[in-house]
């Protein structure tokens, strides 16, 4: 494991280094994780929330590295992952290259990317391939991009170190994050760099993991749904008792995104705001 400290360069594979935001909080972790990646040139995944500080460690990274920035991807547009991006383009002048802007409201509404990436396809960064992996769910237009020479997956928020993510709709989706977990299984993944926290270095273990994880919170949500109507804010303390009260407002997100999931399947119903089997 790498040591997490905000504006550093901390290598985590060959050609790929860390730089840790400096926004810790409930949400973020430690902070909002950027990477630089290339051989001859370097791509930034994540330049993170609107830091003028952190930004200039991107840029100062860069000159210690000796490669300049050419572009900068993003895994979403959640504003603790890419605002930064304009403030870094115009110093840098890279390219902004990522998915689009889902219109939910939680979103940063500054990015606007030269060009949109789609699964499957495979960046150029500077003699380093990334693969794009299309991994809805958090949220739509979530991507995570694979480093195929070094079979290191960078995954955003689709997988974090330490804890588990939010699923907000209406641009979450737990029947969309399960298949996006599932579908990593199809790929040689020997390590993941996070949007949160360090390193992970069982990866196919923390997929299983997560996926056990949700399928028993959506047991326990059907258990504790019967024939009388509830809203999510009744249901939440039945479901997430094991998660500190102050937690319940976040935690009521994911669980709707459960009851969702679980309504369209045919197997709840959803009347007036409140939840029944």
């Amino acid at each position: 494991m790498a040591a997490l400290i905000p504006g550093h360069p901390t290598p985590i594979a060959p050609n790929a280094w860390r730089v840790l935001g400096r926004n810790p909080g409930m949400m973020t972790g430690p902070g909002t994780n950027s990477y630089l990646v290339g051989d001859r040139a370097l791509t930034v995944i994540d330049p993170g929330p609107v830091d003028h500080e952190h930004t200039q460690a991107l840029l100062h990274a860069a000159e210690k590295i000796g490669r300049p920035i050419e572009q900068i991807l993003v895994t979403h547009t959640h504003r603790d992952h890419s605002p930064g991006a304009r403030e870094l383009a115009e110093a840098s002048g890279a390219r902004l290259l990522g998915p689009d802007v889902p219109d939910d409201g939680l979103q940063d509404e500054t990015w606007a990317p030269e060009r949109r990436l789609r699964h499957g396809e495979r960046v150029d960064c500077g003699g380093t391939k990334l693969e794009v992996i299309a991994t809805p769910g958090h949220v739509g237009n979530h991507l995570c991009y694979l480093m195929v020479d070094q079979n290191l997956l960078f995954t955003g928020d689709h997988l974090i170190q330490g804890s588990t993510v939010v699923i907000a709709p209406p641009s979450g989706s737990m029947a969309a994050y399960m298949d996006s977990l599932a579908l990593l299984r199809d790929y040689r993944i020997d390590l993941m760099a996070p949007g949160h926290g360090d390193v992970i270095d069982d990866p196919m273990a923390t997929v299983d993991k997560t996926l056990a994880h949700r399928r028993d919170r959506e047991r326990k949500v059907v258990e504790a749904l019967d024939s009388d109507p509830i809203t999510v804010q009744e249901l939440v303390t039945r479901v997430y008792e094991d998660v500190p009260a102050f937690l319940h407002g976040v935690a009521c997100l994911s669980l709707e995104a459960h009851l969702i999931k679980l309504r369209d399947e045919g197997r709840v119903s959803h009347t007036g705001g409140k939840w029944a089997v």
